[in-house]
């Protein structure tokens, strides 16, 4: 399809608290902002306009989804349809698995991994029926499907036979904000400050959910803390329902004490945090992507992350990897690393490097070849 492309996307289901899907979600439709050959047309929910204006001053936004999720879910399905009639656009994007089944504008759904269906016990269960249910929908019937990483798409396509065509667009990292520029400097170490933080830590940066195995990482750190006395493991994300697991392996280890829970950080001092940190550790089993990875290699903060996961497909060669629920070996990795190991900067050049092949403005042009390329296959 040549001339400009008309996309409604749909924001309801993006809290205020920006998490990993929000994350994505705000730096793609901040590039997408820039393109003057797309018109875009956000859907949120009721009264959610202010901060998707800011994002996105040229889209067009209507408020009209419900606040409770229950009646967003059904929402989609009864009213979406004819609203998307009634703007006439050319295509439009669920970016969190859901899209409008009956209606009569082809979509095009972002699945950012299958692990409803190949660990659901990572999952609170009211979820693991309605996201099967909507997974196994998308492959039957959007017009295309979009995954976060080659891993996410293997995993995906050995489930399923998907009946649109299945693009790879990996995420991207903002680095104007992602950078190494302002390390050591006042502003950072005031935003450390403001949080209670010191040097030196370990972050982990994430919402705590089974998958993320952070309590791992907890028995990982405790191994290592006699060798590194003034050494803090900080363990940043909103809280998931993996935080009784998490307080119960932190009131088992001896040196509790040096483990701060600072719960979720606003999105303006996450920057700092994570360039402050001694090493990010992303003990994750599973990810659709594992954006904390690229953001610390674009801070060139070394990296610990687990095998066999996209995270590793992103960060290889500039990462430490170990296994997934491997205490020794993380402890092994924290301990290297916080010696500074003779490889330590080596991986540090490693990490800005790839970093740098991931931006947002190279997320926006992936996509909106895939919206043009599905455009034309309808």
């Amino acid at each position: 399809m040549k001339g400009t492309l008309a996309v409604s996307f749909d924001v309801s289901a993006v809290p205020a608290k920006l998490g990993g899907v929000g994350r994505f979600v705000s730096g793609l439709l901040g590039a997408i902002n820039n393109q003057t050959d797309l018109s875009l047309t956000l859907i949120s929910r009721t009264g959610d306009i202010e901060r998707w204006h800011e994002i996105a001053p040229r889209a067009t936004i209507k408020d009209l989804a419900p606040n409770t999720r229950p009646l967003r879910i059904a929402w989609e399905q009864a009213r979406l349809p004819k609203i998307l009639d009634s703007l006439g656009v050319d295509l439009h994007h669920g970016p969190h698995y859901t899209f409008p089944q009956s209606a009569s504008t082809p979509s095009i759904v972002t699945i950012h991994d299958v692990t409803y269906f190949s660990n659901p016990t990572w999952h609170q269960m009211s979820k693991v029926q309605f996201f099967r249910r909507a997974i196994k929908t998308a492959t039957r019937l959007a017009a295309g499907v979009i995954c976060d990483s080659e891993t996410t798409r293997a995993k995906l396509l050995e489930r399923f036979s998907v009946s649109g065509k299945v693009f790879v667009i990996p995420l991207g990292v903002d680095h104007k904000r992602f950078n190494s520029d302002g390390r050591d400097s006042q502003d950072d170490a005031n935003a450390l400050a403001q949080l209670g933080i010191g040097y030196p830590y370990v972050l982990y940066l994430g919402t705590v959910e089974p998958r993320k195995d952070v309590p791992t990482l907890v028995r990982a750190f405790d191994k290592i803390s006699q060798g590194h006395k003034q050494l803090h493991l900080v363990i940043a994300g909103a809280p998931g329902w993996g935080e009784r697991e998490l307080a119960t392996a932190i009131g088992q280890v001896k040196h509790r004490d040096k483990i701060i829970r600072l719960g979720y950080v606003p999105d303006e001092s996450v920057p700092a945090l994570v360039r402050g940190a001694k090493a990010v550790a992303y003990p994750s089993i599973e990810e659709g992507f594992g954006l904390p990875v690229l953001e610390a290699l674009a801070c060139a903060t070394p990296v610990i992350t687990t095998s066999g996961t996209a995270m590793e497909e992103v960060g290889k060669g500039a990462a430490v990897i170990v296994s997934p629920g491997d205490d020794r070996g993380l402890a092994g990795a924290l301990d290297m690393v916080a010696r500074e190991d003779d490889s330590l900067s080596t991986r540090k050049l490693k990490g800005l490097e790839i970093a740098g092949r991931f931006t947002w403005e190279n997320a926006c042009e992936k996509h909106i070849e895939a919206y043009r390329a599905v455009v034309d296959m309808v």
